[in-house]
């Protein structure tokens, strides 16, 4: 028998939900104040309301899962992942960070903060893995469609922060290290030109989670292997050019002087 899905309601000391998603078409934040329920050890928001249209916040989440929650004091990062049958239309809010994710114990440089960054996308793509191996070994034993949308959500949130961290150094990290090494042009370009095979890559992975749950196992895991190992060596080049120019740059930079 289905577990019945709880009523919506406020946390215990009144206060609502704010969630903060990603705009589908604009790429704005949008934050809206929502009712909440916990089901399980989970936080869970309803889609549903008048007439069969969602919210604009669901189709958000569908194309951008990851998403700022905020409950009084308490704020955190999340992973949207749509209800499955027979569950109301709405999204469980899951911890955005691969399992067992600690972060790295002391960031005192850029040089570390880029490699938390690194070994954070490396734990996603590991995860990514695990869970599609598991999906479609359950899938012929009629494995929870729960479990695809899991693994959609998953990798879709993985490639938005992929995205994001290259557009950061494209347009920032990369152009201030030139101003200063000019004699490393062809690196940046070497690492930019991988920055667009990769996300190529990610385009054709994208394209297959539309249809997880009929995904050809050989194809899909073909692709994700693929941009594994592009993903990897990319870090890997990275690591080696960047590595040395940022280990005496401060992490996080310093503000601007106080006013006298």
């Amino acid at each position: 028998m289905p577990t019945p899905f709880p009523r919506p309601v406020t946390a215990e000391d009144g206060n609502p939900l704010l969630l903060t998603t990603t705009d589908a078409g604009t790429g704005a934040p949008r934050t809206t104040r929502l009712g909440h329920a916990r089901h399980g050890g989970s936080l869970v928001v309803l889609a549903s309301g008048p007439g069969p249209d969602r919210p604009a916040w669901y189709h958000d989440v569908l194309a951008r899962p990851v998403v700022g929650v905020e409950i009084g004091t308490d704020s955190f990062e999340a992973l949207a992942v749509p209800t499955a049958a027979p569950l109301p239309p709405g999204v469980v809010l899951e911890r955005a960070e691969p399992e067992g994710w600690q972060g790295s114990a002391e960031v005192r440089t850029l040089a570390d903060k880029l490699l938390e960054v690194h070994t954070w996308l490396r734990e996603q793509v590991r995860q990514v893995r695990a869970e599609t191996e598991a999906h479609f070994a359950r899938r012929g034993a009629g494995a929870p469609a729960g479990l695809g949308l899991q693994i959609r959500q998953r990798c879709l949130a993985f490639c938005q922060a992929l995205e994001f961290h290259h557009v950061s150094e494209d347009g920032h990290l990369f152009p201030g290290i030139a101003r200063h090494h000019p004699g490393l042009a062809d690196v940046f370009d070497r690492l930019a030109g991988e920055h667009r095979a990769i996300a190529r890559v990610q385009a054709d992975l994208a394209a297959l989670l539309a249809d997880l749950h009929i995904a050809d196992p050989r194809r899909f895991r073909t692709e994700l292997a693929a941009m594994s190992a592009e993903l990897n060596a990319h870090l890997d080049h990275e690591e080696e050019a960047l590595i040395p120019l940022l280990a005496d740059v401060p992490w996080p930079p310093a503000g601007p002087p106080a006013a006298g």
